[in-house]
C-alpha cells in the first residue's frame, strides 16, 4: 500500500468519523427542534380555535356535533380540530376524518391510536370547552425526514468535496518525496555525487542530508577498499618477486648458495604469509564479525598474553612493570581484540628497538578504564609523521614491517570505544593505548 493512500485512508476514516458524528448531532438536534415546532403548532392552533369558539354563534350541546371546515376554523391542512363538552359530547369538528372521536380526557398532549394511526394530539380547556388538535405522525415523520435529507446532502457533498482535496493535498505535500525517488531513479549505479534538490520541505531536510552523508560514507569506504587492493597487490608482488628470483638462482646453483637462496625465499614467504594475516584481521576488524568467544581477561592477563605472542621466545626484550595493585575487572571489549592491540604496539616497539635494549611496558588503572603504555628507546620519528602512523601500508624509511600493524590497532580503538595517543621524543616513541574496564 502506498504511502499516499495509507494517509488518506486514516485520515479520511477520522474525517468522515467526526463529520458523522457532527451530523448525527446536527440532525438529532434538528429532529427535537422540528418535533418541538410541531407541537407548538397544534398548541397555536388550540388556542386560535378557542379565540375563534368565543366569536361563533353557541354550537348545540346534543346531537352528533356540528362539522365546519378547516378553512371556517383556520385549521391548518392536515390537522384534525374537534371541540367537546366537560361531559364528553362532540360540539364540532373540522372535518370527518378521522371516524373516530378524538380522546380529549386528558389536557395537555397525547399520543393516541385512531383508526389504526397514530395520532399526537394537544387538549386545551376553555371554559365549559375542550378544544383538541391533533395531527398524524406519519406526516409528522414524512416532513421530519424531508427536512433532514435537505440538510444531510450538502453534509455528504462537503465531506467528498473535502476527501476529495485532502487526496490532491496528500498528492501534493509527497510531491518532495517523488522528487528525490525520481532523482535516485536517474542516477547511474557508480553516482555517488550528493542530491541537490530544491526547494525541500524541512521535515524533508535532514533525510536528504543523511542520504548524501550515506553517499559520502559510501565513496570513502569504495575509495578506501580501491587503496587497500592497490596497495595490498603493490604489496605482496615484492616477496612473490623476491621469491621467484631466489627459486630462480636455488635452481641453478648448488651448495650453500642454493641453501642461502632457498633460505630466503622461505623468509620471503614468511612475510607475505604475515602480510596476507594482518589483512585478513584488519577486514575482520573494520567488518560487522563478531569476536566475542566469551573469554574474558583482566588488564593484567591481557598484558602478559601480549608479551608472549609479541616476545616470539625473547621475553627479555620486554621489560613489564605492572603496579602492586591491578584491578581484576576483566576488559570491556572481545579479549581476541585487545591482545591483538597491544601485541601490535609491542611489534612495532620491538622492530624499532636496538637489539641491546629493552621495550617497556606499564599499566594504570584510572576508574573503570586501564592505560597501557609501550616505550621504545628508538630512533624516533618526526612530528610530522606522527598522523600517518595509523595509516595502511604507510612505514618511513627505517621500518622493516609491512605497515598494517598500527592500522589494526586504529581500527579496534575505533570498534571497541578506545583511545590512542602518540607522543614522539627524542630517545624513542610513548604510546599510550587506553581500553574500558567492565564495571564492578
Amino acid at each position: 500500500m502506498s504511502l499516499r493512500l495509507r494517509l488518506s485512508l486514516t485520515l479520511g476514516a477520522a474525517f468522515a468519523l467526526i463529520w458523522a458524528l457532527a451530523a448525527a448531532w446536527m440532525l438529532s438536534d434538528l429532529r427535537n427542534q422540528m418535533m418541538f415546532s410541531l407541537d407548538q403548532r397544534l398548541v397555536a392552533s388550540a388556542r386560535m380555535v378557542a379565540g375563534l369558539m368565543e366569536q361563533l354563534p353557541p354550537v348545540p350541546s346534543k346531537g352528533e356535533g356540528t362539522h365546519f371546515s378547516a378553512e371556517q376554523l383556520n385549521i391548518p391542512g392536515g390537522m384534525a380540530c374537534q371541540v367537546s363538552s366537560l361531559r364528553g359530547e362532540i360540539l364540532a369538528r373540522s372535518h370527518s376524518d378521522p371516524q373516530q372521536t378524538l380522546e380529549a380526557e386528558k389536557l395537555g398532549f397525547h399520543d393516541q391510536m385512531i383508526d389504526g394511526a397514530p395520532w399526537r394530539s394537544f387538549t386545551l380547556a376553555r371554559g365549559d370547552l375542550r378544544i383538541t388538535t391533533a395531527d398524524r405522525q406519519i406526516e409528522r415523520e414524512a416532513l421530519n425526514m424531508s427536512i433532514l435529507l435537505a440538510a444531510s446532502v450538502p453534509v455528504g457533498v462537503a465531506l467528498l468535496g473535502c476527501l476529495c482535496l485532502l487526496w490532491l493535498g496528500i498528492g501534493q505535500g509527497l510531491a518532495p518525496l517523488n522528487r528525490m525517488r525520481d532523482a535516485l531513479m536517474r542516477r547511474s549505479a557508480d553516482s555517488l555525487e550528493p542530491l541537490q534538490i530544491q526547494p525541500l520541505p524541512s521535515e524533508l531536510q535532514p533525510l536528504l542530508e543523511t542520504q548524501n552523508q550515506l553517499l559520502q560514507r559510501i565513496g570513502k569506504t569504495i575509495e578506501r577498499e580501491r587503496r587497500l587492493t592497490g596497495d595490498a597487490a603493490h604489496e605482496l608482488r615484492s616477496p612473490l618477486t623476491a621469491i621467484k628470483t631466489h627459486l630462480q638462482v636455488a635452481r641453478m646453483t648448488q651448495g650453500s648458495a642454493r641453501d642461502q637462496s632457498l633460505a630466503r625465499a622461505e623468509e620471503g614467504a614468511d612475510r607475505m604469509h604475515r602480510t596476507l594475516e594482518q589483512l585478513l584481521l584488519l577486514a575482520r576488524v573494520e567488518g560487522s564479525l563478531s569476536f566475542d568467544d566469551g573469554v574474558q581477561c583482566n588488564a593484567e592477563q591481557v598484558a602478559k598474553l601480549a608479551i608472549q605472542d609479541a616476545a616470539s621466545g625473547d621475553r627479555q626484550r620486554i621489560r613489564f612493570q605492572a603496579p602492586g595493585k591491578v584491578s581484576a575487572a576483566p576488559v570491556q571489549m572481545p579479549a581476541v581484540l585487545s591482545i591483538a592491540a597491544l601485541r601490535n604496539l609491542l611489534d612495532n616497539a620491538l622492530r624499532h628497538t636496538p637489539a641491546d635494549k629493552a621495550v617497556e611496558l606499564s599499566l594504570e588503572t584510572t576508574g573503570n578504564r586501564v592505560q597501557f603504555v609501550v616505550r621504545d628507546h628508538g630512533p624516533g620519528i618526526a612530528e610530522e609523521d606522527l598522523q600517518h602512523l595509523t595509516q595502511r601500508f604507510w612505514r618511513n624509511g627505517q621500518s622493516t614491517g609491512c605497515g598494517l600493524g598500527l592500522a589494526i590497532v586504529q581500527a579496534i580503538v575505533q570498534r571497541c570505544g578506545c583511545t590512542l595517543h602518540f607522543d614522539s621524543r627524542p630517545d624513542g616513541l610513548r604510546v599510550e593505548l587506553t581500553m574500558p574496564l567492565q564495571p564492578a
